[in-house]
Formats: structure tokens, C-alpha cells, sequence
């Protein structure tokens, strides 16, 4: 019996039904196998069809969506033959599906019992008496706590990592034979996301099923797939083992996804970022897809399509460098960038504190009754102290949860402060009304996590960046304001003519790009970064943080840079604060943080994240368990539940701040052991 479970031979997927327009072709002449047990990764850019590939072995279309040829073989048997109902049957059985948002993904309106009862229902035939049980039992195999009473809750009562593990087990209600995961930890912090991954590889070892990876992480890749396929623009442009493909991968597309990973290697530098987005798939292509965006382009890739070479068995590129090789690397083409880097400027001039933040609390009441009386609170930041200078970037890390953007809205104050201080320039910020603090919000701006929910859609994008011009009366002509509005599109590397179009009419890195652009506007001091880039792929990732530093650079920003990415944080920040349950527990300079953290927590999140060169891998820390409720701590060290290290004398009093002689501060009893 042979071990190829999954067989993909020429599928080509198309997009579109209208006359006077050409469909999408968004899959095009894909091949591949995947064995059983083994964890085939599809990576690339968002665009480059990774998602339509799943939802086509699925035949889950959109509407307007056809598969116009190829064949699917699942242990033999041509998907693409059965009837709507034969599929059904395989669908969720045989194979199962992992989408991208487990939030929108659930029903809102339906328990965790009734959502996984459901599929165990449909694939396993159970009668209702023993669904319950069977419930019981997927709630416990993926590792979800008291699953008893979470069988009763909703999905808006669980964390984004319990979330996951619910579509996990609705996933294995049918038991399959192969899992499409869609990027299952995208969302997650590092710890959860560890959580998901070991339960995946778990769950393996004990069915042999196999899992179709689908994720534009390259560390998750390193650490969880055997083998991996990178795709651009519809079609695979290379295919390997894991190990050879991170020892040296052989298209150039790959060469530069590896390039635009950020790290504290490349602080002093600039990211190599890939310029430019994925070509829409509308379109006839002449030569290479990759050809506009390539540092090592040929005569012949703007001409001609490059055939597929073999390189070894299971290794193969679609470029025209390896045609005729032989298999031996080919000689680079010297790199001619597309569009040339021009050095980064010089600091500013002068440095000093801006930002001092002492004790900063944040609670919110709990109300119940008719009367809605208050009955306790959540305290989402329970103390925080910080100190943040011109020119310099602080990073905030740590679990969702743990008050992070609570913190920079507290200090913008567009969430009232409980207690504490924040002195900006050495006034007190805390304690402002409305008008009293109109004339800081100037220097005070902030760009959030998502760039498209943050803009009104329907407004152009020159009225947007423009909108703080006029209402801090900075430039009171609308011809003052277009000139400004220019000037800023160029600034974050955008044209003008971009100021006449609205937001859904560009990608999601020009999409932050038009956030960054309205956060200078006003010629601020300060901007609180919440989470800028989580959401982008490596690529654009590594544009954005290159356009922060050079801004940074040329006029003396402050950036307040709040994220879970430790390798964001490694390549810019300069110091760190590490969050907790609404607490600081160790904050310093970010290199000394990073390479000997001295907090249980501290060591745990960096142990937890995945890392390309497997000479830097730590072993990881495994935390047991969600974040306590911030509506109840824990008494004594808020961490000590969850904690490796933790001993009796942990659980009475929290644990004060201890000062290193490096410049670090921690919280820990057991500090000196």
C-alpha cells in the first residue's frame, strides 16, 4: 500500500463569470503529494493563492469560482468525480478544514456543545445520548480545561487560543485522514500558538494524519512541516524538505521572503523588503510571474515562462538561473535594486525623556442588576511604569489579554485613567477634559492594529489624512491641506495620486502606510504603535518597519511600539517592557532582555517563539493554561499559577522591583536563584 494520501496533479482554479472580463485564474497547474503523517507546508505572500488552493481540494468555492482542471486524489479517489453528496460525506470526514479566523468561524449564537456536537452527529452517526460524551472526549483530547463546563459556554467566552482548539476538535469529530490548516496560529501569541502546534503534532503521532500547513510564518514552517511548497502569483515556484530549503532556498522569491525576516542581526541594517505586491491573477503573464519584483532578472524572464527544473528527488524551482544547472547552484545575478535604498539619515540631534508614566491604572467597573450596581472590576493595567525619550522606541510585549493597548490609550488618555500619573514634556496628562487636552494632541498620535477598520470607508484617503490638519487647525486651506496630504504620500512612499482613491482600493501594507501618513500629519512626537504589522505578510512587514526606523531617523520620533512579534521587537526597539496580567514583571535594554531574560514569563514567551536557524532554539517552556481573569488575580505573584519555577512563598505577596546592574528591572522572588 503506497503512502501518498494526497495527490494534486494540474489543478487550475478560476475566479469570475463576468463577459467583459477575464476570470482570475488563482490556482494554475498545481502539483503535489502529500504523505500520511506528514505536514506539507504552502507558503507565500497573502494573494499568491495559498487559501484558494484549500478551499479547491475542498471544493468550498466562492461563488463564481470553478475548478477548470486537474484531479485530486484522496487515497485514490478522484475528488473532483463525486457528486455534491459524495463530497459531503468526505468533507469533514476524510478531510477536514482549520480556517484562518476561528472567531467568524464559529456561530455565535450556538454553545461549544452544540457547535462540535453537530459534527459529531453528521460523521460519526452517534445517537444524541452519547453525542455529549463524545463532545467530552474531542474537548479533552485537545487539551481544553474543565471541558464539563466549557461544553455550555460561548464562543465570546473563550480566548483566541481555546477558540482554535474548539475548530480543532470539530475538525477530528470525523477523525480524518488529512487536516487543511489555514493559518491556524496567525492571530495567536506566541505561548498559544506554541500550545496549537505541539497539540497538532500530538494529535499526528496518534492518528498518522496528515496536515496540508497553510502559513506565510517562516519560523512555524521551520519548527512544524516536513516539507514545503512556495507559491507566487497562482503557481509553485519551489518545492523541498524543510532542511534544504532553509539551508538554501533556490528561487529568488524565496531568497528574499528569508532576507525580509527581521532579527536583532539586522538592527544596524535595513530589511532586504521585497518591492512591490503580487500582480493580480486577472491578467495573461509573459515570462516569470516574480520577473517586476526580482533583484536578479534576466533578459529572458520578461520573456519567457520558466519551465520546472528538477534538482534532486522531491526538489525542484521554476527559474530560468537553474535551467541547465544540472542541479549545481547557478551564479547570482549581480542584485540591481528595483528601487534604490537611499542611506538612512543621521539621528536627531537632541535626546531627552518625553514620556514618564508612574503607577498607570486602569480599571473597569463591573456593573450587575436593574440598578447596575458596581460589583467589582477588571483591572486591566494595575501599575505600569514607563519611561520613553526622543528618538527612541519602547516595546510593549506580551499575551492578549495583558493590557497592552489598554496601556497606550490610557496614555493618549482616550481611555480615562483609574490612577497614576503620565507626564508628557513634564505635564500631567491625567485628569485633562476634553478641551485641556486638544492642544497634546498634536504630539500625541497613535496607529492602530488594523489599517482598514481605522479609516472610514467612505471617505478618500486625502480627506483622511487630512481630517487632523483641519481639526487641530493646523492648516486651515483645503490647498494648504492637499499640499500637505502630498507631501505625506510621498513621505511613506506612496504617490500622490493615491489621495483621490478610497481605502479598499489598496493592499494591506499601503493600507498602514496611509495610517502611518495620517499619524504624521500633525507632526507628532510621539506615536503609539498598537500591533502595526501582525497582520501583514514578511514582505510588507519588512517595508513598513524600514519606512518606521528611516522616519524614526530624519525626525526624532518616539515610538511606544506595542506587539507579541519578538523578532519586530529584536530588530527595533531599544528597550523592552515584558506585561502580565495588567503588570509589568521586567523591563531594560531589549538586547539584555532578549539574551538573558530573568523572569519565568520573560523565558517561557521567548522560548515559545519559532525560530528559522535551529542553532538558536530554545527548548520551550510550556504554560499550562489561560491568563487568569483580570476581574479576579490571583493573590501574591499574578504569574505563580501558571509558573515552572513557582514555590509556596510566591502565592502571599506580590514580589517588589528588584534593579539589576544592567539597567533592567524585574519582579521575582526568586530572582537570585
Amino acid at each position: 500500500m503506497t503512502d501518498i494520501l494526497l495527490e494534486v496533479q494540474g489543478l487550475t482554479t478560476r475566479i469570475g463569470t463576468a463577459v467583459d472580463a477575464p476570470p482570475a485564474v488563482v490556482v494554475d497547474d498545481l502539483s503535489f503529494t502529500l504523505r500520511r503523517a506528514e505536514t506539507f507546508a504552502l507558503l507565500g505572500e497573502s494573494g499568491c493563492g495559498k487559501s484558494m488552493t484549500a478551499l479547491s481540494l475542498m471544493r468550498l468555492l466562492p461563488p463564481g469560482g470553478r475548478i477548470a482542471a486537474g484531479r485530486v486524489k484522496l487515497s485514490g479517489t478522484d475528488l473532483l468525480r463525486l457528486t455534491e453528496a459524495q463530497m459531503r460525506v468526505r468533507r469533514g470526514g476524510r478531510m477536514a478544514m482549520i480556517f484562518q479566523e476561528p472567531q467568524t468561524s464559529l456561530n455565535p449564537v450556538l454553545s461549544v456543545g452544540e457547535q462540535i456536537g453537530e459534527a459529531v452527529r453528521v460523521h460519526e452517526g452517534h445517537p444524541r445520548r452519547l453525542v455529549e460524551d463524545r463532545v467530552l472526549e474531542l474537548l479533552d483530547a485537545v487539551g481544553i480545561p474543565d471541558p464539563a463546563r466549557r461544553l455550555h459556554e460561548y464562543p465570546h467566552q473563550l480566548s483566541g487560543g481555546m477558540k482554535q482548539r474548539v475548530m480543532i476538535a470539530m475538525a477530528l469529530a470525523g477523525d480524518p485522514e488529512l487536516l487543511i490548516a489555514d493559518e491556524p496560529t496567525t492571530a495567536l501569541d506566541v505561548t498559544i500558538q506554541a500550545q496549537v502546534l505541539r497539540l497538532l503534532k500530538d494529535l499526528q503521532r496518534t492518528t498518522d494524519m496528515a496536515v496540508l500547513l497553510i502559513t506565510h510564518d517562516l519560523g512555524v514552517v521551520a519548527e512544524t512541516a516536513d516539507r514545503l511548497a512556495v507559491m507566487y502569483a497562482g503557481e509553485i515556484v519551489e518545492t523541498g524538505s524543510v532542511a534544504e530549503f532553509f539551508a538554501a532556498p533556490a528561487h529568488p522569491y524565496s531568497r528574499r521572503l528569508m532576507e525580509s525576516l527581521p532579527g536583532a542581526d539586522k538592527r544596524q541594517g535595513r530589511l532586504a523588503a521585497i518591492h512591490g505586491r503580487v500582480p493580480p491573477l486577472d491578467q495573461p503573464f509573459v515570462g516569470c510571474r516574480f520577473a517586476p519584483r526580482c533583484t536578479e532578472v534576466l533578459p529572458v524572464c520578461r520573456t519567457d515562462t520558466p519551465d520546472w527544473t528538477d534538482l534532486a528527488a522531491g526538489r525542484g524551482v521554476r527559474c530560468h538561473l537553474w535551467i541547465g544547472s544540472a542541479g549545481v547552484p547557478p551564479a547570482r545575478a549581480a542584485a540591481q535594486p528595483i528601487h534604490p535604498e537611499v542611506p538612512p539619515p543621521t539621528g536627531p540631534a537632541t535626546v531627552g525623556d518625553l514620556l514618564k508614566v508612574q503607577d498607570l491604572a486602569v480599571h473597569f467597573p463591573i456593573q450587575r442588576g436593574v440598578f447596575r450596581r458596581v460589583v467589582g472590576q477588571v483591572r486591566a493595567v494595575d501599575g505600569v511604569s514607563l519611561t520613553l525619550s526622543t528618538g527612541r522606541t519602547l516595546a510593549l510585549v506580551g499575551e492578549s489579554g495583558c493590557g497592552k493597548t489598554t496601556v497606550g490609550k490610557g496614555i493618549l488618555q482616550l481611555i480615562a485613567p483609574t490612577g497614576g500619573s503620565v507626564r508628557y514634556l513634564d505635564r500631567e496628562l491625567r485628569g485633562l477634559g476634553h478641551r485641556r487636552m486638544r492642544p497634546f494632541r498634536k504630539d500625541l498620535q497613535i496607529i492602530f492594529q488594523d489599517p482598514f477598520a481605522s479609516m472610514n470607508p467612505r471617505m478618500l484617503v486625502g480627506d483622511i489624512i487630512g481630517e487632523g490638519l483641519q481639526a487641530l487647525g493646523i492648516k486651515r486651506t483645503r490647498a494648504g491641506r492637499v499640499t500637505r496630504v502630498a507631501e505625506l504620500l510621498d513621505l511613506v512612499g506612496m504617490s500622490p495620486e493615491a489621495a483621490e482613491r478610497y481605502p479598499h482600493e489598496f493592499s494591506g501594507g499601503q493600507r498602514q502606510r496611509l495610517c502611518i501618513a495620517r499619524a504624521l500629519a500633525v507632526e507628532p512626537k510621539l506615536i503609539v504603535c498598537d500591533e502595526p504589522t501582525s497582520a501583514l505578510d514578511v514582505s510588507v512587514q519588512a517595508q513598513i518597519l524600514n519606512l518606521l526606523k528611516d522616519l524614526q531617523e530624519r525626525l526624532g520620533l518616539a515610538y511606544l511600539f506595542i506587539t507579541h512579534n519578538i523578532s519586530v521587537l529584536a530588530y527595533l526597539a531599544h528597550e523592552v517592557a515584558v506585561m502580565y496580567l495588567g503588570r509589568v514583571v521586567e523591563r531594560g535594554p531589549v538586547d539584555r532582555v532578549l539574551d538573558d531574560p530573568r523572569h519565568p514569563y520573560t523565558r517561557a514567551l521567548l522560548s515559545a517563539v519559532p525560530v528559522v536557524d535551529p542553532a538558536n532554539r530554545r527548548q520551550i517552556i510550556r504554560l499550562e493554561g489561560d491568563m487568569p481573569s483580570p476581574a479576579n488575580p490571583p493573590t501574591g505573584c499574578y504569574f505563580h499559577p501558571r509558573c515552572p519555577d513557582a514555590i509556596e512563598a510566591c502565592s502571599r505577596n506580590y514580589p517588589g522591583e528588584t534593579r539589576l546592574g544592567d539597567g533592567r528591572a524585574v519582579h521575582c522572588l526568586r530572582l537570585d536563584e
